[in-house]
């Protein structure tokens, strides 16, 4: 067994991924990994958008925050992966994937989560972070302009014509994850940003989806709603699970409580492996 494969067995590895930007990545990322860590899993993350650094910098306003509060927020062991600047596009991509082989590796071995942030377009990194994932989230605005990354669809008939290419890179993504270690990808495709309403587009666009998931293979799982306090948590870097910990000072509304139950129920319908981690590391700590 490699060294790549041992990693893979000791953290369970989710990879949030969409080709297009503005559908809520990094928010999902977020709070995905403060519910870990409050469930007690240690959790690395992983951002591989050097450029924008999103999680990154949610990660180290959380940081700023919790130490100017001083408040003890629980906090993942992050490492940032930057665009190789090699001389050909040959030696960049290896030396892209070396860089975040050798990261997985070192929070692999410490943590029982790794999340990963991808880009919100196509690059290598991209393509590396998916080709590792055991559980992919693809966050999706709820309109055809997002669907559109994912399917194409007959503008009279809305029946679906054919899978689109982000669609076609996860699929090559899957055969690239079960060529080198056998593994699959459980890929949960998440409607962000739900009207509240009941709106002819919100139902076409749902039947869209229940069509492309049974013939691709995604599940459909619940997003966020459109809620101003997901977006106005990030220069503070808390997320909805934090406002009741000693001194976060933040009233709960009934916005608030019915955007945590949102998170529980994406984290739920995600179906990860929570009781065998906990049982591997009870076993773990007991030998």
């Amino acid at each position: 067994m490699t060294e790549g494969q041992q990693a893979r067995l000791s953290a369970h590895v989710i990879v949030l991924g969409n080709e297009k930007g503005g559908s809520g990545k990094t928010t999902t990322a977020m709070h995905v990994i403060a519910y870990l860590l409050r469930e007690g899993f240690r959790v690395g993350s992983i951002d591989l958008d050097g450029r924008q650094r999103s999680l990154t910098r949610y990660v180290e306003n959380r940081k700023a925050w919790a130490e100017a509060a001083n408040v003890n927020l629980v906090m993942p062991e992050h490492a940032v992966i930057m665009k190789s600047a090699a001389a050909t596009v040959a030696e960049a991509n290896a030396a892209e994937e070396a860089e975040l082989e050798a990261t997985m590796a070192r929070l692999a071995a410490a943590n029982d989560f790794l999340v990963i942030d991808c880009p919100g377009s196509d690059s290598n990194l991209s393509r590396l972070g998916h080709a590792r994932a055991d559980t992919l989230i693809t966050p999706m605005n709820d309109s055809f302009v997002d669907f559109d990354l994912l399917g194409r669809v007959d503008p009279q008939t809305y029946r679906i014509k054919g899978p689109s290419v982000y669609s076609e890179m996860v699929w090559e993504s899957r055969k690239c994850r079960a060529v080198r270690d056998g593994g699959e990808i459980d890929w949960v495709v998440v409607r962000n940003r739900l009207s509240h309403l009941d709106a002819k587009n919100k139902r076409r666009v749902e039947a869209v989806l229940e069509a492309l998931a049974s013939r691709i293979g995604f599940r459909i799982g619940p997003g966020f709603g459109e809620r101003v306090i997901f977006r106005e948590m990030f220069p503070s870097g808390l997320t909805l699970l934090d406002l009741r910990e000693e001194g976060v000072d933040t009233q709960m509304s009934m916005s608030h409580v019915a955007a945590r139950a949102e998170v529980r129920a994406l984290v739920e319908a995600l179906e990860l492996p929570l009781e065998k981690i906990r049982s591997e590391a009870a076993e773990a700590a007991r030998a």
